[in-house]
């Protein structure tokens, strides 16, 4: 065979393991390339799906169940987010107005407490106990699930009793919240630890919204030293 053609075969077979080459490093570096898109995704998305528990619908008369008051020391709650004669409260998410009509009693006639929730039955329902409880100091505000819809500059202390996590955008409920708070104005958030969706949500994942929504955390407490429930008191960053 001529040695002519011998030399273009050993070309042409170099050619075709070069091009073989070629097309390995190609797809390494598209697997790699992949991969790592993935890896930097998934930890916004999992930010943005937090798990959380339906708002409660049911019997509004479970939250009146004997000795809740010394349970969650709704006393030394308020005393620690300065509710006092003449202060102007506002107890978001509701329900029952369980919390409302006792911080009612604490402002006095020359406070107001603001009792807010989604739920239409809530808000009649509290509409109709202040009425019984003889309390025209409160004020009931059907709001969004991301909005309080309080006034601007209205309020000196907030509760969210329980309520925490059930809140679908916390981040945007806080900062939605900003514009209605006093200067001064606490925050309060009493819940239980929990991944969100068990009627409970962890102490540091609050935090961290919040943070994220313009507050510090001023005191953390784990108000039965169970590890299990936990007050928090926020105030807005100036």
């Amino acid at each position: 065979m001529p040695r002519t053609t011998l030399t273009l075969r050993r070309d042409a077979v170099a050619g075709m393991r070069r091009l073989f080459l070629l097309l390995l490093l190609g797809l390494s570096s598209s697997t790699t390339s992949y991969a790592q898109s993935s890896a930097t995704s998934t930890p916004a998305q999992s930010a943005q799906t937090r798990k959380t528990s339906d708002p409660y619908t049911g019997d509004l008369s479970v939250f009146e169940s004997p000795g809740r008051a010394e349970r969650l020391q709704i006393d030394r709650v308020m005393d620690l987010l300065q509710i006092s004669a003449g202060k102007d409260v506002a107890d978001i998410g509701a329900g029952s107005g369980w919390f409302t009509v006792r911080a009612a009693r604490r402002v006095s006639p020359s406070g107001t407490v603001f009792a807010v929730d989604i739920n239409p039955k809530a808000t009649k329902y509290i509409e109709h106990r202040s009425q019984q409880e003889n309390l025209h100091n409160v004020q009931v505000i059907l709001s969004e699930p991301d909005d309080p819809k309080l006034p601007p500059h209205a309020v000196d202390a907030v509760l969210m009793l329980k309520t925490y996590h059930e809140v679908e955008h916390p981040v945007t409920l806080l900062r939605n919240l900003r514009a209605s708070l006093k200067s001064g104005a606490r925050v309060g958030i009493i819940d239980r630890m929990g991944n969100g969706e068990n009627h409970g949500v962890n102490r540091e994942v609050v935090i961290q919204e919040a943070t994220e929504a313009g507050y510090v955390t001023e005191q953390q407490l784990d108000w039965k030293h169970d590890g299990m429930d936990y007050f928090l008191i926020l105030k807005p960053q100036e």
